[in-house]
């Protein structure tokens, strides 16, 4: 059986597709992901996948005449479908590729498009079972699982004066907005504890974007800090991720990678829930203080804060994120 499937736009969400396409492979469907460029990476860590396909599209655009190329390109491939996306132009490609079965949730109402519709489920329900639920085998919940070879991690740190296990990684940065970002003021404080504690490195990662915040907190820890932020891809970012002693971050995709390779860490919650989108790793610790600050409009779900105060984020102290990274560190 030739599978092909349409993979998510965000990284976090492509880590929590993995428990679905193991479940394929495992009976036997041979696995092609067609991926946006900055989430086909992700798909390199899947055993499961025998091939990724990079899509030449824009985010947010329908590209209708490329997406036909596209699936001019992919005729007579494929078997059956996967579509993880919603929206109705990631349904497009397998419709025009007549890939005879294709399968997905009923998402933007797409009748004919999809010939194997889920019914949308309601709320926000956890997203490995949401994605799992499409090979007809959501009974279990499985933790996603991304790896490299070792050769590959030796050679991206040691590119970098790195050893692995000897630095700590922190992801600050959050594509979704403010509203899910710790304070730098909070990342710098426990970046100059981790150094003076253990005299190892503190390696910042994100994407360019995120390359002030990062500054930011590096000023604030004189000699604790190195700023990668924007000078690394994606693949290598990840394999720094599976190298590091342990990461801290905010509920971001860098979190679902640490997750995925069972890194100790903590993830700071504020105007998202961990109900939704969890770390999943036995060695991950989440800190979500609704019940402790008795806010009562945790989760809002927003980018922003509309009260102007982000007091989710605000107040968790990073003594409180240190040791919740001891206790993940000691029993990992």
């Amino acid at each position: 059986m030739r599978a092909l499937v349409i993979a998510p736009q965000w990284i976090g969400d492509a880590v929590m597709s993995e428990p679905l396409l193991r479940v394929l492979a495992v009976r036997g469907e041979k696995l092609t992901v067609a991926a946006l460029p900055w989430v086909a990476p992700v798909y390199h860590a899947m055993p499961p996948v025998a091939e990724v396909i990079e899509l030449p599209f824009a985010h947010g655009r329908l590209d209708w005449s490329g997406r036909r190329r596209v699936a001019r390109e992919l005729r007579g491939r494929f078997d059956v479908a996967y579509v993880l996306p919603n929206s109705l132009k990631a349904a497009l490609i397998p419709f025009f590729a007549r890939i005879p079965r294709r399968v997905g949730y009923h998402g933007e109402g797409r009748y004919g498009l999809l010939n194997e519709r889920h019914p949308n489920p309601g709320g926000r329900p956890p997203m490995v079972a949401f994605y799992r639920a499409l090979s007809g085998d959501a009974a279990r919940t499985e933790e996603p699982r991304l790896s490299f070879p070792p050769e590959r991690l030796q050679s991206v740190t040691g590119a970098l004066g790195l050893a692995p296990q000897a630095y700590w990684v922190f992801a600050p940065g959050a594509e979704y907005g403010p509203a899910k970002i710790w304070p730098a003021g909070h990342y710098a404080q426990l970046a100059r504890e981790l150094h003076a504690r253990h005299g190892q490195p503190v390696v910042l990662l994100g994407s360019g974007k995120e390359a002030a915040l990062c500054e930011e907190i590096a000023t604030a820890a004189p000699g604790a800090c190195c700023v990668l932020a924007g000078k690394t891809t994606l693949i290598d970012a990840m394999v720094l991720i599976a190298g590091a002693r342990g990461v801290v971050s905010n509920d971001s995709g860098l979190m679902h990678v640490a997750a995925a390779f069972r890194i100790p860490q903590v993830a700071v919650f504020g105007s998202t829930s961990p109900e939704h989108t969890p770390p999943l790793s036995p060695n991950a610790r989440v800190l979500w203080l609704k019940d402790e600050l008795q806010l009562d409009c945790m989760p809002c779900f927003e980018r922003t804060c509309r009260y102007g105060h982000y007091r989710c984020l605000t107040g968790v102290p990073p003594e409180r994120v240190q040791a919740a990274l001891d206790d993940a560190l000691a029993k990992a």
